[in-house]
């Protein structure tokens, strides 16, 4: 019992009997106190102090207000945005069910089982990072397997946690699985949620400026005549042609077209399709841009892992481009369905580079995309004989330096609305060109060695000049001067080295 509490007690004891109750509580409450006053204040004194640095600690200046919004759990919809990530950008929400997530439970018990039974054991909560789910629906899942007997706590984990095992009966039921298809990532998206992503971020909701285009082009010298032809092209979001000697930069614009329609997008993982899996991020083909960690225990972003945030994809195809590559490739041995390639570059460009050099026909190609390019979705036959329809939002890109008129006919170079021919530089860009890439490989800019390899190697031999013949001849004296040990200098000897290298055979 504590001093104040017997203190009261033996005031009330030392006071005549009355019937009025509220005269005794009155008098004990007139009468002074036997307790140390100056005592009390230390303690109240301690106890401020203690709240000050709990205060501090969690970065609030009331205790109760700052517990509050710790612990509040995030909103679909209301999402915390990190510093990194604009307001208008596409941000998939956390499920907190497996109705919102698009999924059965036996879909993601399916995936469980996969991941024991290739593992062995794992924690509650390294399955929801594998299958990239919530942690909170991955215990009540396991909780279940457990009572069904298909699991085993193999011992206890940090925060509440358990180590799990499949039983026999379990091992059994993941084999059967594993049969039918060995995939055990991320948790599949629906393919109406995929299609709800893409029309949220599609192209024809872009509209670069003569700025985005500067600033995407800023590393490459575009003549003013090509740049106002290639804006309103890449504003149309549709596809093109670019055409041309070989040399002058047609892969180089093709590649920096994506970035004029913003940086990143984000993606599924995987796509559910009717039970199939099909895969879509690609490591090989997408570069991911993830957002920054938050600071603290709680992330407070709420973002739906089993989305991925890319890099908008600029994929290039050349000559090795086949008709397999454009359908739905199904592994036999794992039965994993791979996304085709214009499927992977949706929301961004798919480049078909050295166009008419493939080895199927250029008709047979065309033909593919007759319609894509003109409804703007397509079909793909999946592995178990149905056909889906799924966007085709990108920017098609056709380069390559033979006449379109002499590729294909004129009921298809109808559905390509721009035709651009990427011209030779003049002798003033070809000098620029070399200004530009002097400092990049580490050599000093020398007037009179560039005009002495204009003068003696393209004009007096009726050469023309290429965008990209600067670098590779700069890469041939540098390559020469470290060689012979000398220090990297441009010099007409070593101009007549490159270009007899270079042109031997041209």
């Amino acid at each position: 019992m504590s001093e104040l509490n017997k203190e009261m007690l033996e005031r009330l004891a030392s006071r005549p009997a009355s019937s009025n109750s509220d005269n005794i509580y009155a008098q004990v409450a007139a009468s002074e106190p036997k307790h140390n006053p100056s005592k009390s204040a230390d303690s109240d004194s301690q106890l401020d102090q203690l709240l000050s640095r709990i205060n501090q600690q969690i970065g609030s200046g009331n205790p109760t207000n700052a517990c509050s919004e710790t612990v509040r759990p995030a909103l679909r919809g209301a999402v915390a945005q990190p510093a990194n990530l604009s307001p208008e950008e596409f941000i998939p929400t956390e499920p907190t069910t497996f109705g919102e997530a698009g999924l059965s439970d036996s879909a993601v018990e399916s995936l469980v089982f996969k991941f024991l039974l290739a593992r062995g054991s794992a924690s509650g909560r390294e399955i929801s990072e594998q299958v990239k789910l919530p942690f909170v629906m991955i215990d009540e899942l396991l909780r279940q397997m457990k009572h069904d007997q298909v699991i085993a706590y193999k011992g206890s984990a940090a925060m509440n946690d358990y180590v799990c095992q499949l039983s026999d009966l379990g091992r059994e039921r993941a084999r059967r699985h594993s049969e039918h298809c060995t995939y055990f990532g991320a948790a599949p998206v629906s393919l109406e949620d995929y299609i709800a992503s893409v029309s949220a971020q599609s192209l024809d909701g872009q509209q670069p400026t003569e700025k985005d285009l500067k600033d995407a082009f800023s590393d490459l010298l575009i003549n003013h005549r090509m740049f106002a032809r290639l804006g309103p092209a890449i504003n149309s979001g549709r596809g093109m042609f670019l055409f041309g000697y070989p040399g002058n930069g047609k892969t180089s614009i093709a590649e920096r077209v994506t970035r004029t329609f913003g940086q990143t997008v984000w993606i599924p993982r995987a796509i559910s399709i009717d039970g199939e899996i099909m895969r879509l991020f690609d490591p090989m083909n997408h570069e991911e841009m993830p957002l920054e960690r938050t600071v603290g225990l709680l992330d407070s972003t709420r973002i739906d892992r089993r989305w991925v945030r890319i890099r908008r994809p600029t994929i290039v195809a050349g000559g090795e481009l086949t008709m397999a590559n454009l359908e739905v490739h199904s592994n036999p041995a794992t039965n994993i369905n791979e996304a085709p390639l214009q499927l992977k570059s949706n929301l961004g460009t798919l480049v078909i580079d050295d166009f008419g050099r493939q080895k199927m026909s250029t008709d047979e190609l065309l033909n593919r995309w007759i319609v894509p390019l003109e409804k703007r979705y397509d079909f793909l036959n999946m592995s178990n004989g149905k056909k889906v329809q799924v966007p085709f939002d990108q920017l098609i890109v056709f380069s390559t330096n033979l006449e379109p008129k002499d590729l294909v006919d004129e009921a298809f170079l109808r559905r390509i609305p721009y035709k651009i021919e990427v011209i030779d530089p003049t002798e003033q860009e070809f000098r620029e060109l070399f200004r530009i890439m002097c400092p990049g490989l580490g050599f000093e800019y020398n007037e009179p060695a560039i005009d002495y390899l204009i003068d003696k190697h393209y004009k007096s031999k009726g050469r023309p000049f290429r965008c990209c013949q600067p670098r590779d001849l700069l890469l041939q004296v540098k390559n020469h001067c470290l060689y012979q040990q000398l220090p990297l200098m441009l010099s007409p000897e070593a101009f007549d080295f490159a270009a007899e290298n270079y042109f031997s055979v041209m």
